[in-house]
């Protein structure tokens, strides 16, 4: 039997990296299916052959999605909820009930020398994304929103809504003042430009439907966001927003919901398996509000197609649930705020700076 000598000096230098990795700060991903409740995810289980990935997390919880001032909360208190750690008024962006900006998850993440990726088939301005990086008192204000990205720390960001950064009042071109990204126009584009910033604007306005051949498809851009963001040996903090499920849920419109889902569903796929090859990483999947007060009341169990109806064209005050796996992911079980979003992945973030000091 042959018996092979390792050098100490080696040997330590191997031990020496693999505890360097274990301690390395955590890559986030936070994936957030506008509108989707637990029957959305029900009915979008049974439409996928009574599977999805969901089944896949190992922890679950509840979040409480109520606002400052409403017991049925909109998506910019929600966001501003989950990015920032604190509860504000319906309509309200990045700041406070007592008129104070919060920051957000994203900028603590880039303060502690994070990458920072958004994306959304939605508007990049829309509610939800701009929660992670702006601070208005109103939604609504999307050509201030889209002035507050193009000064921000976002590295990457893939969505619709470019004509609020060149079809202004102000009759500026803040493409044209953003000299430190890369702009592009496809995600083949994306994917080839050699640029540490790089925006992707899926459309002028607001992007399609999937049904109605949006593209990319969620799954394809968080894949070439993951590709960009490992780019570099920093940790990343990424939000994903499947914003349309929402839009299917207030158009009462099922088979909107069900496609739309499909889309995130893929993605939550992805992000399953880039978490499975690189275990330190948390990914938290969940929803800002249910939308439409969805109930399924029957369907076909050969086919396990499901068949339901709406109570309201608006949001509702239903809690939503949290899947969570990878590092830090069992402090997302139980019942909290919306708040506790922040909350828990500002202390994985925390511990990971402490355990270097």
């Amino acid at each position: 039997m042959y018996c092979i000598r390792i050098p100490l000096r080696v040997l330590f230098l191997f031990v020496f990296a693999l505890a360097s990795a274990q301690q390395s700060p955590p890559n986030i991903i936070l994936m957030i299916g506008d509108g989707t409740g637990l029957s959305q995810i029900t009915a979008g289980m049974y439409d996928n052959g009574n599977t999805s990935n969901y089944e896949e997390f190992p922890t679950i919880g509840l979040q409480k999605t109520h606002s400052d001032n409403a017991l049925v909360t909109d998506s910019a208190a929600s966001g501003t909820a989950m990015a920032c750690g604190v509860k504000t008024l319906n309509g309200v962006v990045g700041i406070d009930a007592n008129n104070m900006a919060q920051p957000s998850i994203l900028e603590r993440c880039d303060e502690a020398g994070y990458t920072t990726g958004l994306i959304a088939t939605s508007s990049i301005v829309h509610a939800t994304p701009a929660s992670f990086y702006a601070k208005v008192i109103s939604r609504k204000q999307y050509q201030d929103i889209a002035l507050q990205l193009s000064e921000s720390q976002v590295d990457y960001f893939i969505g619709g809504g470019k004509k609020h950064f060149t079809k202004r009042k102000d009759d500026r071109n803040l493409i044209d003042e953003m000299t430190d990204w890369t702009i592009v126009s496809s995600l083949r584009k994306f994917n080839n430009a050699d640029s540490p910033r790089i925006g992707l604007f899926t459309h002028d306005d607001e992007p399609a439907p999937i049904a109605q051949g949006r593209k990319p498809k969620l799954n394809e851009a968080v894949d070439s966001m993951l590709d960009k963001l490992t780019t570099s040996e920093r940790p990343f903090f990424l939000m994903v927003e499947g914003s349309q499920i929402d839009w299917g849920g207030h158009a009462n419109d099922l088979d909107y919901v069900l496609t739309e889902f499909a889309d995130f569903n893929k993605a939550i796929g992805r992000a399953i398996a880039f978490v499975k090859e690189n275990p330190n990483t948390l990914l938290v999947v969940t929803a800002d509000h249910e939308t439409g007060g969805l109930g399924l009341s029957g369907g076909n169990i050969k086919t396990f197609t499901p068949r339901g109806g709406f109570v309201t064209l608006g949001h509702t005050a239903s809690m939503v649930p949290v899947f969570a796996m990878g590092k830090g992911a069992a402090s997302f079980a139980g019942i909290y705020e919306n708040t506790a979003i922040f909350d828990k992945m500002l202390a994985v973030l925390q511990q990971e700076e402490n355990s270097d000091n």
